[in-house]
């Protein structure tokens, strides 16, 4: 009977990603079907962590997530969980062998959140690893099925693609990380002079690294390779919007790519997958 609570997990976590995020649902069904429960698993977990961290006030947060914390290792070691999410999550991590080592750093960056940190580039990217690039490197683990040699091959663009989301992210959240959790994760970032120019030459720095994700991107397994491109080009779509807003813009509004919009990027991605024209 287990069998079906594995069911009911894998379906809680697919029912997660469809419920917060729109463009990585999407993504995901771009990936061969075999792989999709592994990265609806990874992203549940992900995202029940987040929660915790942005948007449960009024709660102890840190007590939350020391719970989270202890119940993730006791899943790990017992294999099993009462909770639906973690459940998904121990299994896809057990049958993948995912280093347990990239989990302590996404946890310790969602400590760092419940901080109020003046964030130096040192910890902007300590931050950044575990909290966006471990994850890539996670997902990456799955894609690449146990072969150690095209990991370690992929794994620097893996990590700039993580880079890159999460710094769109913090753009297109900066409104509401300083107004209501009262974050500022861009090192030395005043905000009170946060103008063009300092949005310019943060810009200049994501553009970067999204030009290194794509040249990984390319070299992903077929099972994966569409799948991520489309991800990749819902965030591209995000940050061009970003780009077009002004500092003060962003400063009052979160930027945000329609469905409409995103089913038009979907059907112009495909249409370049399947030309081989990334």
């Amino acid at each position: 009977m287990k069998k079906l609570f594995d069911e009911l997990s894998c379906e809680v976590s697919k029912y997660t990603t469809r419920k917060y995020s729109t463009s990585f649902s999407l993504g995901i069904l771009a990936l061969k079907p075999s792989i999709r429960p592994a990265i609806y698993a990874i992203y549940g977990y992900v995202r029940l962590a987040d929660e915790i961290v942005d948007s449960f006030h009024g709660y102890d947060k840190e007590k939350l997530l020391t719970r989270l914390k202890a119940e993730t290792y006791s899943a790990l070691e017992d294999g099993i969980s009462i909770n639906p999410i973690l459940h998904s999550f121990q299994e896809t991590v057990r049958q993948y062998k995912i280093d347990i080592q990239l989990i302590n750093q996404f946890l310790h960056s969602m400590e760092m959140d419940l901080q109020k940190i003046d964030y130096n580039s040192d910890l902007y990217n300590e931050y950044i690893y575990g909290s966006a690039e471990v994850v890539g490197l996670m997902c990456l683990q799955i894609f690449t099925g146990g072969n150690k040699q095209q990991f370690e091959e992929l794994k620097p663009y893996a990590m700039k693609l993580g880079s890159a989301f999460q710094k769109v992210n913090f753009l297109r959240d900066l409104k509401d990380d300083y107004q209501i959790l009262g974050r500022t994760y861009f090192p030395a970032l005043n905000m009170s002079v946060f103008d063009n120019d300092v949005k310019v030459r943060i810009e200049k720095e994501i553009d970067e690294e999204f030009r290194e994700a794509l040249q990984g991107i390319k070299k992903l397994p077929g099972s994966s390779m569409f799948g991520v491109y489309l991800a990749y080009k819902y965030y591209l779509s995000l940050f061009e919007k970003i780009k077009k807003a002004s500092s003060h813009h962003i400063l009052q509004n979160r930027i945000r790519i329609a469905n409409s919009q995103k089913l038009l990027v979907a059907f112009k991605s495909y249409i370049r997958y399947k030309s081989a024209y990334l």
